[in-house]
């Protein structure tokens, strides 16, 4: 099987994951990633990277329902294991709590997984495939 060699420089796929986590640019770590809750700015307002190309859709829910989930389900067996409280006091208590867990975490997953496809060139990250896009004037 031939070897495709990328003719892209690398990107360091930890740093702008790292950097996306932080909800900040991947390219430069400086500018804001996110205009708004989960809207992801057009560019960076810092280095001037176009950051619109992103396709997260679906991925973001998903990984933050799948950390969530592991994350709040052993505190309530633990919880049930030790105190045996109501049902009630449990809905009290992990409902909340699971939302605002999965609401604080969701934009930082966002942003890791645009850091993850900016690092590897992913969509119309690539220059090189916007510079094969036909104009529209």
């Amino acid at each position: 099987m031939p070897v495709v060699i990328s003719e892209n420089a690398p990107r360091n796929l930890l740093q702008a994951i790292g950097r996306g986590f932080l909800m900040k640019c991947p390219n430069c770590g400086i500018g804001a990633l996110f205009t708004s809750y989960l809207k992801v700015a057009p560019a960076c307002s810092s280095c001037g990277e176009e950051l619109h190309h992103h396709r997260a859709d679906d991925a973001p829910p998903y990984f933050t329902i799948l950390v969530v989930g592991h994350v709040i389900v052993p505190l309530v067996l633990a919880v049930e294991m030790t105190f045996h409280p109501d049902l009630w006091v449990h809905a009290a208590l992990w409902l909340p709590t699971t939302i605002i867990v999965a609401m604080s975490a969701l934009p930082l997953i966002k942003g890791a997984l645009v850091g993850h496809q900016w690092a590897l060139y992913m969509h119309g990250f690539n220059p090189r495939d916007r510079e094969a896009e036909p104009s529209n004037s």
